[in-house]
């Protein structure tokens, strides 16, 4: 008898998470896959050259006959994309994430797709109250100062709207720590350091002037692609938390580095953030400072009891494979994960400003 293929479809394919789970389903070789991203890779290799590739802008009024024509016939829809830069532009940011959202899922209603999985973050719980980990009843209203969160916790609306009116879809969330890997690397670099800033500094910081509050949640971009298989297997609807032990904490992050900590108040530190990216010299906004001494450490137990997962990567590991690959300038082959140079930052940012308010970082 012939082997039918699942015929899966992800939009933000080729990033950090998307290039992860392109590898998973790729590799278990069940799955008719499509990825969608607006920039497509240009070279040939793997996972990019097992899968049919649409170009698709989320933040156009186009893309939802785009994503229409690319769902139909789809077993299910995977939803990757999403924004990280420019900072200074947060209208873009919430056209790509909120409005993208918003166009995926009226697709997915048009194509009549019978499972939607979306990516959602442990950014879009509120705000927690102390150290014990929350399960997935915890409320997603976000935290106000920062716009990743409050963009994330809007999706999480629109999911709720969308399964109200569509009962017999499934629709499941998923809400990861933070993800990293060591092909992220120069993307990360990119997207957090000054562009005239080499990346190798990151392995001679003698000092890591941050509050020792900081504890926040991580696991391995090829463990939530396994997630997100064994939920395409499953059909597994409803949220689940995803993240590594232990915590990730100030003490481990200078450990990584090697650098020596020392104690800055969490308020001291944001006004150093705020005006550094007020004046353009740096691209992280204050905001993600507040997210990560805002975020909630996670409970698993739903995802290992009814997915039967569980991390192969600790928490420690992929900060340090993390560390290395932002240090090393490590990269993949996707427009999202390209390789990062001070003078290639230079020249983009003279020709079309700084990574924080270009819309191509």
């Amino acid at each position: 008898m012939e082997e039918v293929l699942v015929r899966v479809v992800v939009t933000g394919a080729s990033g950090n998470v998307g290039s992860a789970v392109l590898r998973r389903l790729v590799e278990a070789g069940e799955h008719d896959v499509l990825g969608v991203a607006r920039r497509l890779p240009s070279e040939s290799g793997p996972p990019y050259d097992a899968v049919s590739w649409r170009s698709v802008d989320l933040t156009d009024d186009a893309a939802t006959a785009a994503l229409r024509e690319a769902f139909h016939g789809a077993d299910a829809v995977v939803h990757l994309a999403w924004g990280f830069q420019p900072s200074h532009d947060v209208d873009y940011l919430e056209a790509l994430g909120v409005g993208g959202t918003r166009r995926v899922l009226d697709a997915v209603a048009a194509a009549d797709v019978p499972h939607l999985v979306h990516m959602s973050s442990v950014g879009a719980y509120s705000p927690k109250h102390d150290d014990s980990p929350v399960d997935e009843s915890w409320p997603t209203d976000g935290v106000p100062t920062s716009p990743y969160s409050r963009h994330k916790s809007m999706a999480e609306r629109l999911l709720d709207a969308h399964r109200r009116s569509h009962p017999d879809r499934v629709v499941t969330r998923l809400r990861p720590g933070i993800i990293g890997q060591r092909n992220a690397g120069s993307a990360l670099t990119r997207y957090a350091l000054p562009g005239i800033v080499p990346a190798g500094v990151l392995g001679h910081l003698p000092v890591l002037p941050l509050d020792r509050r900081l504890t926040i949640p991580v696991v391995h971009a090829d463990d939530v692609a396994t997630a997100v298989h064994r939920i395409l297997e499953t059909r597994a609807p409803g949220p689940f938390n995803l993240s590594a032990e232990p915590a990730v904490t100030t003490a481990s992050i200078a450990e990584v580095l090697g650098a020596r900590h020392v104690q800055v108040p969490s308020t001291v530190l944001r006004a150093v953030v705020s005006l550094s990216w007020h004046a353009r010299l740096q691209p992280v906004d204050p905001g993600w400072l507040d997210l990560g001494f805002a975020v909630p450490l996670l409970d698993t137990s739903r995802a290992a009891r009814e997915l039967g997962w569980a991390p192969s990567v600790d928490a420690l590991s992929v900060l340090a494979e993390t560390v290395a690959g932002m240090r090393d300038g490590a990269s993949g082959r996707s427009p999202v994960l390209r390789p990062r140079s001070v003078p290639r930052q230079l020249l983009r940012a003279l020709r079309r400003g700084p990574v924080s308010r270009r819309h191509e970082p």
